[in-house]
């Protein structure tokens, strides 16, 4: 059964500090709201923003670290059926080069806090976060993935459709 649902393209960027600590969110808003996750946002579709552009712009307006695209490595995409039976999603993975140490400002989408990869585990975390997002970012973050995550169903499935190893 196909399910006619809004499509929606969004960008989540990675951030660590020095540590390898990990920069999340507790959202303010929906989606996911209550919860902890990466920093990005929607693309601005009107006006042709590729997700390169977006994850520089998202990044900037949330926590104030100015990008150039070759300061993100692109190391996912993720087409997301029926999340939260509202929408469709296409989310574009990204790895920040560049380190951020400081701690940014609350913000009216949430609050932030640097957490490392073994504490993230026992966070409140979006279900697909937890079956797909981070086990991606574990596996993948240095070279690059395409799966779908059929969201429609429980357990959510998941599904690698392809994998390019890192460049050497």
């Amino acid at each position: 059964m196909s399910l006619a649902l809004p499509y929606k393209i969004s960008v989540l960027v990675f951030l660590e500090n020095s540590a390898g600590e990990l920069l999340l969110m507790l959202r303010a808003k929906q989606p996911n709201l209550g919860v902890w996750s990466p920093i990005g946002g929607k693309l601005e579709m009107a006006t042709g923003e590729s997700p390169f552009e977006c994850a520089v712009r998202e990044t900037r307006e949330e926590v104030g670290l100015a990008l150039r695209q070759e300061d993100l490595h692109l190391f996912a995409m993720i087409a997301e059926k029926a999340y939260q039976g509202h929408n469709h999603w296409l989310m574009f993975l990204f790895r920040a080069k560049v380190r951020l140490d400081k701690l940014p400002p609350d913000i009216d989408e949430g609050k932030f806090a640097f957490w490392s990869r073994d504490q993230i585990n026992g966070l409140a975390i979006p279900e697909t976060d937890a079956a797909a997002l981070w086990p991606i970012y574990d596996q993948h973050r240095d070279h690059f993935v395409s799966l779908r995550a059929d969201c429609s169903v429980s357990p959510i499935k998941i599904t690698v459709e392809q994998v390019t190893p890192a460049a050497k």
